[in-house]
Order: C-alpha cells, then structure tokens, then sequence
C-alpha cells in the first residue's frame, strides 16, 4: 500500500514504470514515455537523467522523425554497467549465474552438493559460491542489483520459509535466515534477495527474458523428479494463499494409481517425474544421483525399447496434465522446463499428440506448446529474472527480511 507523503515510494514507482515500459517496448522516446506512462515531459526527463546516471538505461542515435523541432532519441535498457544473481538449489547440487539486465549470461558456476541431507550445509555452501561468482572478473565494473532463488519446493516467499522438498527430504528450512547469516560480511549482504519455488522462477525467465511478446497468460512445467508449474498471467505471478500455487505435481491424474511422495495414489509426480520414469525403468529406489538419471537418458537415446515405452507412457500423461491446465487458465502458450527435457521428442510428442487429440474433440485450437530458451541455467536465469521483476515493481512488496526494497 502507498502511504500518502511517500514521495520516495512514489518516485521508485514511477522511475520503474518507465523502465518496465522499455523492456515490452524498447527505442521509445521521452515523448513517447510520457505520453504513454501519462507523466509531464519534465518529470520523464529528469528520471530518465536519473536511470542513465544510475546505469538501468542508455540511449541511442537520434532518430529523424520529420517534425520540426528536437529529433527522438530512442531508449534502451542498458546491459552493459548491471548486473542480478541468481541461484538453482537443486537436488543434487547448485547452479548459478549473473546476468545483465537483458538476461545475458556474464558469469556462472555449478557445483555439486557436499551433503544434500544436510540442509543448511547446503545453503551455506550456496552463500559461498554466490559470493565468489560476485568476484568473477566480467561482474568488476558493474553494480550489483539483486539475487533471486529457486528451490525445488513449496515456498513461502514473503519469508523465505522452505516448507517442503519432497525430493531433499528438507522441511521447514528457514532459507532466507540460513542465507542471511552466512552472507552477513560479505559485498552480498544487503543486497535485496527474492526466493521463490523453481518453477515460479523458471516462469519469470519466461516473462522477462525469452523476448517472447503477447505470450500471457503464460504457464511454464517444469518436469524434473517432481513436476511443478509456474503460472502467470496480466504480467503477474501467481503464488497463493500459502506460496502452493502451481504445484501440479500433486493433482490427479490417475484415480488409484502409483503412489506419490505425498501420500496419495496417481499423481503427476508419480506418473511424470524421472523419479517415477526411473522407478519404472529399474523399480523403486530413493532419489537417483546422476549417473542413473544419465543412464536413463542414454537408453533413450539408443532406442531402449522398455526405456522408451516408459517416457512414452509418460508422455501422455503429461499431454492430459497440459489439457487441464489448457482448460483451467486458457494460456497463450505452455513453456516446458527441467532435467526431463533432456528426453526430447520421446516425452514431448507424445504430450502434444494427447493434447491435440483433446483440443480436436473440442474444435478448438490448443495453445502453443515450447521448450525455453535456457537450457540447463532456467532456474538460475530464472532466479535473475525474479530479481529484476520485483526490483521493477516497488509496489507489490516482494522481498524477504531486511532484504527488501532498494
């Protein structure tokens, strides 16, 4: 909520309205800013002097318009003097990455868990590589902005409480105060910090960096050993009562089905996840460490007849979660994401033939159906995006601890 004599709070609004409007639509003018965000010519100048000095914008030539008088000067957003971090926590170790403010990668690391049972080892072990990544060389001349996080789990975002991951066996990991401490004397440690479920973060990427335009509402699936999703629409995450929006690794697919992590019986996780194609492939087994999981994309690859039939079975229960989520939001496009995409086409086309299949019965068109952009980084790219998102949007009041804000 805006207090009334926040003329601060509202400067920041009013800066990041101008830069948010260069990210869908960069090259405008001052004019054109002003016409468009519906601030006075002087005030769009002086916050534009502001943005450049400050690093966020740049300008270019001088545009000729053919009207008398001062020719346009196209604005940018500048990648060249910022940067965010971002963190993947993953289940068997860390990725990370510094962008510019455009989403380019400057600098990453990726490191495998020391003890991933051990929870806050594994955070501290995080603070640490975040910490050197902010050493890297290329990030030197920049200014850091902000570090986002994606965890492998329900979070709840406003304090950075890690409720559950099923797939770590870690709950109730109080991430925010974990990262905090072990930051605290570090250039990281008041930098603003956003922690958010994998998925969600994955979903930003989407949102601010794949160029993608007029792709809302948006739903991004990530399919690792669970399944998750990140879902946005009117340019907005949504998160829930709790932070348990979007995990549709637990909803239904099959009524009395395999078991699931979570107790109940044919859920996405347990009919989708390479936790579930593994147990398919090779029977039950706690989580897999990677070299099973490379062994499973390998016999993919060489044709393995029982490895195939098994990603093909999950395919098509991924083609009837990708129906329900069609018809429950009516998005623009689904992004799929995550380690499972290392399957190709023996996972997708299955998938776009059972939705294609649903949308023929319905003479409907179904949405786009993607693979992002990012590859292996989404999450970590992900976690920049989260940063610069909420970053540009002082209202909404993300932000966990005495992180918040700029």
């Amino acid at each position: 909520m805006i207090v009334a004599g926040d003329q601060q709070l509202l400067k920041q609004i009013n800066r990041m309205a101008l830069v948010r409007q260069l990210c869908g639509a960069p090259g405008m003018s001052r004019a054109g800013l002003s016409e468009t965000v519906g601030l006075t010519k002087s005030t769009v100048s002086l916050l534009v002097r502001e943005l450049m000095d400050e690093g966020w914008l740049t300008e270019s030539a001088l545009r000729a318009t053919g009207a008398l008088g001062r020719r346009a000067t196209p604005l940018h957003l500048d990648g060249e003097r910022l940067a965010l971090l971002g963190a993947d926590l993953g289940i068997t170790g860390l990725r990370l990455v510094a962008t510019n403010l455009l989403g380019v990668v400057l600098a990453e690391r990726d490191e495998p868990y020391d003890d991933a049972a051990d929870a806050a080892a594994c955070v501290a072990q995080a603070a640490r590589a975040l910490t050197a990544l902010a050493a890297d060389a290329a990030l030197a001349p920049r200014t850091l902005l902000g570090l986002g996080v994606g965890l492998h789990g329900a979070v709840d975002d406003t304090s950075g409480l890690l409720h559950v991951a099923p797939h770590l066996g870690w709950r109730n990991v109080d991430v925010a105060g974990l990262l905090r401490a072990s930051l605290a004397g570090t250039a990281l440690a008041t930098l603003p910090l956003f922690i958010q479920n994998e998925a969600k973060v994955a979903a930003l990427a989407e949102l601010e960096f794949s160029g993608e335009r007029g792709a809302d509402p948006l739903i991004y699936v990530s399919i690792g050993y669970g399944v998750g999703a990140g879902i946005i629409v009117n340019g907005r995450l949504m998160t829930g009562l709790y932070g348990f929006a979007g995990e549709v690794g637990h909803t239904i697919l099959q009524q009395g089905g395999p078991p699931c992590s979570c107790g109940r019986r044919g859920c996405a996780d347990a009919l989708i996840g390479l936790q579930a194609l593994l147990d398919a492939v090779h029977g039950p087994r706690q989580p897999a460490p990677p070299e099973p999981l490379q062994q499973l994309f390998s016999a993919a690859e060489r044709g393995d007849a029982a490895t195939l039939a098994a990603v093909a079975a999950a395919g098509r229960h991924l083609g009837v979660l990708l129906n329900n989520l069609w018809v429950a939001f009516d998005p623009m496009s689904i992004a799929l994401g995550g380690a499972a995409m290392r399957l190709g086409e023996h996972l997708v086309a299955p998938a776009r033939q059972v939705l294609a299949e649903y949308a023929a019965a319905t003479s409907l068109a179904a949405p786009a159906v993607r693979t992002p952009p990012f590859g292996a980084n989404s999450i970590a790219i992900g976690g920049a995006a989260m940063a610069r998102h909420y970053l540009m949007r002082p209202f909404d009041g993300h932000g966990v601890g005495s992180y918040a804000g700029t």
